[in-house]
């Protein structure tokens, strides 16, 4: 009866190391998946660091570059309009400058014309009047006739000077109105094309900002969207953690459970074997 006692003994404490090994096991198993998945969350964390380091230094970079390129546009731009002006400036000196000279050689083209049509007319005046005084007392009517003559001829003379300096006035003044009409249909050509090329630039600039918003815009959406998918793989991760740390706690605590009641079995078989004992002592 000792040796069948021992024997269930044996076999008792035998089932029980078997359980306590598989339990063993299962602890360590479960260390073991507990410390890969903190050493995989740890890695996994460690890149998603880089990864968005990595995105703000090459949003930066962007960033930069755009403005730089903005910089670089608008000192084309600067340089452009300040050679377009000083050329505006050169050809308005030019033109003021040709208009001057031409209104000097016209005025003097007139007045000479006009003082040696004056020192003909004061020479044949005077010249008639010498010749006058000269023939007076001899021949005071063939020279009234004569100076009547005269008087006519410079009468028409002056009728033609006359009519030849308004002819000639006006022919000047439709020259002039002409060449101003022409200048001033030049002036309206190129004041349309100034007008036509920046509203054609207005209309890049407009489009160009508009298509740098959109793409800061479409870049800024898929940042929110991006972060929008860390925060929740972030949330699931937490999640997984506080799953995982429960579901530790609940084995724990029923392992703690099953030692207890292993020991409570294993201090009830001892009991039972004490009594059994003192049983067989008695009988015996």
């Amino acid at each position: 009866r000792c040796f069948y006692n021992q024997k269930i003994l044996q076999k008792t404490f035998g089932e029980w190391k078997d359980w306590w090994t598989v339990c063993r096991e299962r602890k360590l198993s479960l260390r073991a998946d507990s410390h890969y998945r903190h050493l995989l969350h740890n890695l996994i964390f460690k890149a998603w660091r880089a990864y968005v380091c990595q995105q703000q230094g090459k949003r930066n970079k962007y960033y930069v570059a755009e403005s730089h390129a903005k910089k670089q546009k608008l000192l084309r731009t600067w340089q452009h309009w300040l050679v377009y002006v000083d050329i505006r400036r050169a050809k308005h000196g030019m033109q003021s400058v040709a208009l001057a000279f031409r209104e000097r050689s016209c005025l003097r083209i007139s007045w000479a014309v006009w003082r040696r049509r004056h020192y003909q007319n004061c020479t044949g005046h005077k010249m008639n009047i010498l010749a006058l005084q000269h023939w007076a007392q001899s021949l005071q009517f063939r020279a009234w006739l004569q100076w009547r003559e005269l008087y006519l001829y410079s009468q028409n003379d002056k009728q033609k000077e006359s009519r030849a300096v308004t002819h000639h006035q006006h022919w000047e003044l439709k020259r002039c109105m002409e060449a101003w009409l022409g200048y001033l249909n030049l002036h309206r050509a190129k004041k349309l094309q100034n007008e036509l090329a920046q509203e054609h630039h207005q209309s890049r600039i407009v489009r160009q900002c508009f298509s740098d918003w959109r793409l800061s815009w479409e870049c800024r959406r898929r940042m929110h969207a991006h972060r929008k998918d860390i925060e929740k793989l972030a949330a699931r991760i937490a999640l997984w953690r506080v799953f995982a740390h429960w579901k530790h706690y609940v084995l724990c605590v029923e392992e703690t459970q099953q030692c207890e009641l292993a020991e409570k079995h294993y201090k009830h078989h001892l009991l039972v074997r004490a009594l059994l004992c003192i049983r067989w002592k008695r009988l015996w």
